[in-house]
């Protein structure tokens, strides 16, 4: 089994109650990597009985650290309407509440549609790139294989600050895996945080809300298989301890996939 599909695995308690686990193999500097943590609440409501159609939208707050072990999900349908569903979903552990979640699931159909935002051109092939080095880093960064154009850690967090915060790199699960929405999902989150590619040292950070916007349908998704897929990612401000961070993920044939933007808390 993969490890993000080990790692997204649910027991279905009946009704609208599910459990998991965090997975050593997500492990962040602080509890699990955001991004699986958010295709773990997502998953809850594909696997619902209730669930329809494909993800559109997923914000998910991260109310309280998560500890390692078994959560507590349930997921609840708010309003199925004709063509959309929304769902509001909670994850505990001791009876308290550590992330909650809003998602919206619609059946997508053919209409007009039309490119606003254009991917990076002219870029190197990730297979001329070198892999970025994951000693030293955590748990969760070895499963991804990223190959960075600029704005990466290559020269380690030196102190050195930089007057931005911009990152364009490659990136794919590692191993391999066929991209679907969970795995899209957690993808949106695997960059670094901007303050650290901004400041250039190491700082206590951690995302407070994540929201994605899923633009890929399923034939886009089943397109795009186990290749590499174009992060993109920048911040607007960074105040008085919270910053956010702003990110796209593109096809290998440059087709926006999703969208996302968070609002990250860290101490200085």
């Amino acid at each position: 089994m993969h490890p993000l599909d080990a790692a997204l695995q649910l027991t279905a308690l009946g009704g609208d109650r599910f459990t998991g686990a965090t997975s050593p193999a997500y492990g962040n500097m602080v509890g699990p990597f955001g991004g699986v943590t958010s295709s773990l609440l997502l998953n809850a409501v594909l696997q619902h009985p209730q669930s329809a159609g494909v993800p559109v939208a997923l914000t998910v707050n991260f109310v309280a650290p998560i500890e390692d072990g078994v959560i507590e999900l349930t997921a609840r349908a708010a309003r199925i309407n004709r063509s959309t569903q929304h769902w509001i979903v909670e994850a505990a552990q001791g009876g308290l509440v550590v992330a909650l979640a809003t998602a919206v699931l619609a059946e997508r159909r053919a209409t007009w549609s039309a490119p606003q935002a254009q991917a990076p051109q002219d870029l190197p092939a990730p297979q001329e790139l070198k892999r970025l080095s994951m000693a030293g880093l955590p748990s969760w960064t070895g499963r991804y294989d990223m190959r960075f154009i600029g704005g990466g850690l290559d020269g380690g967090l030196d102190g050195r600050e930089r007057a931005d915060a911009a990152s364009c790199l490659w990136v794919r699960d590692d191993p391999p895996r066929p991209m679907d929405f969970l795995s899209l999902a957690a993808i949106c989150d695997s960059f670094f945080p901007r303050i650290f590619i901004r400041r250039r040292r190491p700082m206590p950070a951690g995302t407070v809300s994540l929201t994605t916007y899923f633009h890929a349908d399923e034939a886009m998704l089943a397109a795009q298989a186990d290749g590499y897929v174009l992060g993109v990612a920048d911040a607007l401000t960074f105040r008085h301890g919270f910053f956010d961070q702003s990110a796209q993920i593109w096809s290998s044939s440059g087709e926006l996939m999703a969208s996302a933007h968070q609002m990250v808390y860290f101490k200085d």
